[in-house]
């Protein structure tokens, strides 16, 4: 199979996540990027920035059009993620390989686990502007080292933090997303890696076009039924990539 057919399958499926649960597609593209198109680690989390930053931000305005966003929230999480973004932006070309396989493949488990035990939106008297700011810095670590959006960690915090309710924090997450991969793109420019944009536009490009399918998709089939396929993708993407890191150890 081509890689150009690789790639719009690979993009289809993380367009889908990102449209119909916020997150999720981040934690596929990458090792997508690494096992079907033949990237190597560090150059598969700066491809994944790219076509994470342009897939959420066009499931965002879907989301936005519909008044699931919840502004001044994402504005706050978005914003404690700036500065962890960017170093962990910087850093994430100095880690070694087998590193970053193990990192992710740590990170792959816990957003299945995640996805399988959704939180449940709390009452207003438990947001706190500290615990906001403290999850955001955390989701944009995350996003600058590893070239993941976070949607996986930012639907449940924003739920549990926030007291959004889901649809709101699925939309709201898709901002945060948004600035964050945009941020840690930011920070990896100039580092001398080559990107192949003949592999990630049509990556993104597919992801795109089927993240809008997936916010229909969401409004058909239950958000427990999306969780439970896309967790089980992640567990066996989390077993594969842990399995590759200590072969090659």
């Amino acid at each position: 199979m081509s890689a150009l057919v690789l790639a719009l399958l690979a993009g289809a499926v993380i367009g889908l996540a990102l449209g119909a649960l916020g997150g999720g597609g981040g934690v596929l593209a990458v090792p997508a990027l690494i096992y079907l198109l033949g990237f190597t680690p560090a150059a598969a989390t700066s491809a994944a920035l790219v076509i994470v930053t342009v897939t959420s931000a066009t499931a965002l305005y879907a989301h936005a059009r519909d008044g699931a966003v919840a502004w001044r929230a994402g504005a706050l999480f978005a914003a404690a993620g700036i500065v962890p973004a960017l170093l962990a932006g910087s850093a994430a070309g100095r880690l070694s390989g087998a590193v970053l396989t193990v990192a992710f493949a740590a990170v792959a488990a816990l957003a299945a686990l995640r996805m399988l035990r959704p939180s449940e939106a709390g009452p207003p008297d438990r947001i706190s502007p500290a615990r906001a700011a403290g999850a955001g810095a955390g989701l944009g670590a995350v996003t600058g080292l590893l070239g993941v959006g976070g949607g996986f960690l930012a639907v449940p915090a924003l739920v549990s933090v926030l007291g959004l309710r889901m649809e709101r924090a699925v939309g709201t997450s898709l901002l945060v997303i948004t600035v964050n991969s945009l941020v840690a793109l930011t920070a990896r420019a100039g580092t001398g890696e080559e990107l192949r944009w003949e592999v990630i536009a049509p990556f993104a490009g597919a992801a795109v076009l089927a993240a809008w399918d997936g916010k229909r998709l969401a409004a058909k089939i239950t958000g427990g039924t999306l969780r439970r396929i896309f967790a089980a993708l992640l567990l066996v993407v989390a077993a594969l990539m842990l399995a590759d890191a200590l072969l090659r150890a």
